[in-house]
């Protein structure tokens, strides 16, 4: 770097502040560019990671809340005072009333008779539910700001991080109207529409920080400036992955689960009979035979795609493509043990937190293999 200072003489008291000051270096890579503070991508990294990890662990919640018909327990969103749950015997009343008044229990819990200790059971894994929510928000947020205010946040990169934190107020706001669409009407379940709009949400927070973690790791290193490109081989990847797990969504909020306890036939059948009736795209979309099929079968198309990018990124990255090899794989052996105990809880809610595991596996691959395609041009232009 070339110090037009150096041009001409310094002035006397210049010269000596210089001589009694340190040389000066270029600033470190991922520093700050605000003076005197460093950018601190490994903190960043590991911060989003305990993230991560707490958005799974909401992930493997909110499966045993819906297997176990808990959703709708909680009628109403307390941000403040729904923290604790009912702390006396009026309370737990009250809260057991407001159930009471929703089609749910009128149309189907009613029937078989719940005490007051069935409701509570229920209850617990809801609140449990919304409690990790909030803490995903207080665990996202809060260091945000310190990293913000501390000026550690790489160059570039704030933008995303606000992005990451809006998807956390839209997971949650996207909980909300699943518990809204249950509680009107005569609908003894919440909409299964709604339930795949919240939980891809979440398994989406959950790629993006994943992805971000690994481009602040890459940072760290100093290998990267810039964060890694999603190569048009890992979007393909990526797609056929999403309607998986869509179908999974529906299925799950369709109780289709139950559709067969067979496999791989379908109740004895290689194509189950399907009522086409209602017409194709409503069929397409509601019906639970159809979607058990359709998820069943997907499931194989989501494995090859898979195959195909863990053995993409070995050469690069062999801890990913062993990553993305053992999530799905351990994903497919559970969802047949699901299907085949008759939808065990412990089974079906392993398979879904193995799920996002294989997503989170997958973004952690995609990154990857988009680093080793920068890399490779990068060589080639040299």
């Amino acid at each position: 770097m070339t110090n037009d200072l150096a041009l001409s003489p310094e002035p006397p008291h210049l010269a000596q502040t210089m001589a009694t000051t340190a040389p000066f270096s270029p600033q470190p890579l991922g520093t700050s560019a605000i003076p005197g503070a460093l950018a601190r991508p490994l903190a960043i990294a590991r911060w989003l990671e305990v993230t991560a990890t707490f958005v799974v662990l909401i992930v493997l919640v909110g499966g045993i809340t819906r297997l176990t018909e808990s959703g709708l327990s909680i009628t109403e969103w307390n941000v403040a005072t729904g923290v604790l749950p009912p702390l006396s015997e009026e309370a737990w009343q009250a809260e057991f009333a407001k159930y009471r008044a929703t089609p749910e229990y009128r149309f189907e819990a009613s029937l078989g008779g719940m005490t007051m200790t069935d409701f509570q059971f229920i209850f617990f894994w809801e609140w449990f539910h919304r409690l990790l929510a909030r803490m995903v928000g207080v665990v996202y947020a809060l260091p945000l700001v310190w990293f913000w205010i501390r000026g550690a946040i790489p160059a570039g990169f704030k933008g995303r991080l606000v992005g990451l934190l809006w998807l956390v107020g839209l997971l949650g706001r996207f909980g909300w109207l699943i518990v809204q669409s249950g509680l009107v009407g005569n609908l003894i379940d919440v909409s299964h529409f709604r339930l795949s709009l919240h939980l891809l949400t979440a398994l989406t927070l959950l790629a993006a920080l994943v992805w971000t973690a690994r481009d602040m790791r890459h940072l760290a290193k100093g290998t990267s400036t810039s964060p890694a490109p999603m190569t048009w081989a890992s979007a393909a990847v990526i797609a056929v992955l999403f309607v998986q797990l869509l179908l999974g969504a529906w299925v799950a909020g369709l109780n289709a689960g139950h559709a067969a306890g067979d496999w791989p036939l379908m109740n004895g059948r290689l194509i189950p009979q399907i009522n086409w009736t209602s017409g194709f795209f409503w069929t397409l979309t509601n019906d639970p035979f159809l979607l058990h099929w359709l998820h069943r079968w997907w499931a194989w198309v989501a494995v090859a795609a898979l195959v195909y990018l863990a053995r993409r990124v070995r050469g690069f990255d062999r801890r990913a493509s062993i990553a993305v090899h053992s999530a799905f794989g351990t994903m497919v052996l559970l969802g047949i043990g699901t299907v085949m105990s008759g939808v065990e809880l412990w089974l079906a809610a392993a398979h879904q937190l193995v799920g996002a595991l294989t997503v989170a596996a997958t973004a952690w691959a995609a990154h990857s293999d988009g680093v080793a395609q920068r890399e490779k041009r990068a060589a080639s232009q040299a």
